[in-house]
């Protein structure tokens, strides 16, 4: 397994991500995260490693560089400008083809709160590339007009506990065209704290991904 840190240009700024490669790699995804968080997020760090475990390549992104994510900290503005997070992640998508490792892989996107609409605007901007999304606490509804374009099969995934976000997530589904599904993790709330709530998570977003990325529908183990 090949794992490192990796800089991807984007828009004049540079960013960065952790990108992680099992042998003989089956697909990958790109991990958006939610406002205030970052690569180093426990929750997504704890899925990624159990899509790894499935043959999964992952790439967590940090999607504001580290000027702009001091500027962040004081305004906490561009957390929520959803349109240049999107951009970061479609750019992000782009690099992925023409990685040497990666490239002809199927790409997946998995997001995070707010990172969710930033994912779902990306698929939407780039139907080619994206073969499918995976939603976590997601706040798709904050992706907009964007919503009927994307294509790629999506999953929702929703804390049982988390009800504001299950009726955002209800109506960004009515809007959405695309093969999507939204499942509902009994007694959990937003972070998926609850014990076995996020493996739970891993689990549904593996099984989604092993179907949508993978020739044939199946992964690998390590």
């Amino acid at each position: 397994m090949k794992a490192g840190e990796v800089r991807i240009g984007v828009e004049g700024v540079e960013i960065a991500g952790d990108l992680t490669i099992p042998v003989n790699a089956v697909g990958v995804v790109v991990f958006a995260h939610g406002s205030g968080s970052s690569r180093f997020s426990r929750r997504n760090r704890s899925v990624a490693a159990a899509l790894n475990g499935r043959g999964l390549a992952t790439l967590l992104l940090d999607l504001l560089s580290e000027e702009e994510d001091e500027i962040d900290r004081v305004t906490r503005e561009l957390r929520f400008d959803i349109p240049l997070l999107a951009g970061r992640v479609a750019e992000a998508v782009s690099w992925t083809a023409a990685h040497p490792d990666l490239g002809g892989l199927a790409v997946g996107l998995f997001g995070a709160s707010t990172g969710a609409a930033a994912a779902l605007i990306a698929a939407a901007r780039r139907p080619q590339a994206v073969a499918s999304v995976v939603s976590r606490g997601g706040r798709p509804d904050l992706a907009g007009g964007a919503l009927g374009a994307v294509r790629a099969p999506t999953l929702l995934i929703v804390g049982g506990r988390d009800t504001v976000v299950i009726g955002l997530n209800e109506d960004a589904r009515s809007q959405m065209r695309c093969p999507v599904e939204l499942v509902i993790v009994p007694g959990a709330t937003h972070l998926f704290e609850e014990p076995g709530a996020l493996d739970e998570v891993a689990r549904l977003a593996g099984d989604w991904f092993s179907t949508h990325l993978v020739p044939g529908g199946q992964s690998t183990t390590d």
